[in-house]
């Protein structure tokens, strides 16, 4: 049995709203940023347009698509799920695309822990959700992939390329790049000036040749799937660099205790210090943090695929951590 925590469950207490701002990264490209809150993108092909993720409600997707209608009233042909966290798909049906796009794993999480994931993420994040009785139910793909997925855009406007990088934030996390612009939409395989959710994570993987894949892109622009835009390579690059040594710090931290023989309690107090400094004051550091830690000791311990998180899971590794 764990005592209850005095800190406020994950980021149930953050009910204010976040100043929401569509920034244009090209001709044709947007991104929406909303001061740590989940991104979202869109790209115009010819005659249609991309989505990039798709908030946690129709009522919350409604509100991006009437920012995105001040510069296009192109139909949405696809949209495309980076992973298959709540917050990211919940909201397709306001889009009534053709078709939804995501990597084949994602699918396959979906239809394991899809109802699960839904109802922990709207104890943990109950602000986004927004009109949550409109949710028609779980969000389906109807087209997956392995690899990579291209989509030309017609006109002068190039390809969009969607890949898999390798297992990363999930098993089935996929990014979107524009060559023609040089523009990234990397969802939660890299966050700028956020702190990073890993409760899902390879954490290895992620940190190696994950990373090392999304680098190798040589983005202008990254949107990542928190925080602000990364403009310029040397910000880009600084975003992967944030990511990469987030990760490394946890693991270090945590196998240190692991080997030691600590607790896991040890193990979040360790990296707590060793990371509050630099990351403490970005969004979701606290909220996140004791599931990261918890899902890197499993993996310490051999367990190869993240357990189910349920909002009953959630509240006990809150209470056994968070002081």
């Amino acid at each position: 049995m764990t005592a209850e925590s005095s800190k406020p469950f994950a980021s149930s207490a953050d009910l204010v709203e976040k100043v929401e701002t569509v920034e244009v990264l090209g001709e044709g490209v947007y991104a929406l940023t909303a001061e740590g809150d989940p991104n979202v993108g869109a790209i115009e092909g010819e005659d249609f347009l991309v989505c990039f993720d798709v908030r946690a409600t129709p009522a919350a997707a409604r509100e991006w698509l009437a920012k995105l209608r001040e510069h296009t009233d192109k139909p949405v042909r696809h949209v495309v799920l980076s992973h298959y966290h709540a917050v990211r798909v919940l909201g397709a049906s306001a889009f009534e695309a053709e078709e939804i796009i995501a990597h084949e794993s994602t699918r396959r999480l979906i239809d394991e822990r899809g109802e699960q994931d839904w109802q922990s993420e709207f104890g943990r994040m109950p602000r986004l959700f927004k009109q949550p009785e409109e949710i028609p139910g779980l969000t389906h793909p109807t087209i997956t992939f392995a690899d990579e997925l291209w989509i030309p855009l017609g006109g002068n406007r190039g390809d969009l390329i969607l890949r898999w990088c390798g297992r990363g934030h999930t098993e089935g996390d996929v990014v979107a790049w524009l060559p023609k612009q040089g523009v990234l939409f990397a969802g939660d395989l890299v966050e700028s000036q956020a702190a990073l959710y890993t409760g899902d994570a390879f954490h290895r993987d992620w940190a190696t040749h994950t990373l090392d894949a999304v680098a190798s892109f040589r983005a202008e622009a990254l949107v990542g799937g928190r925080g602000a835009v990364a403009r310029g390579r040397e910000a880009v690059d600084a975003a992967v660099a944030q990511t990469r040594h987030f990760l490394e710090v946890l693991m270090e931290q945590v196998t240190a205790v692991h080997r030691g023989g600590g607790s896991l309690k040890d193990a979040f107090d360790a990296a707590h210090a060793a990371l509050v400094d630099e990351y403490g004051r970005w969004p979701i550091f606290e909220h996140s943090l004791p599931f990261d830690v918890s899902r890197y000791w499993d993996e310490l311990n051999g367990i190869e695929r993240p357990v189910i998180w349920t909002a009953e899971r959630d509240r006990e590794v809150w209470d056994q951590l968070q002081p």
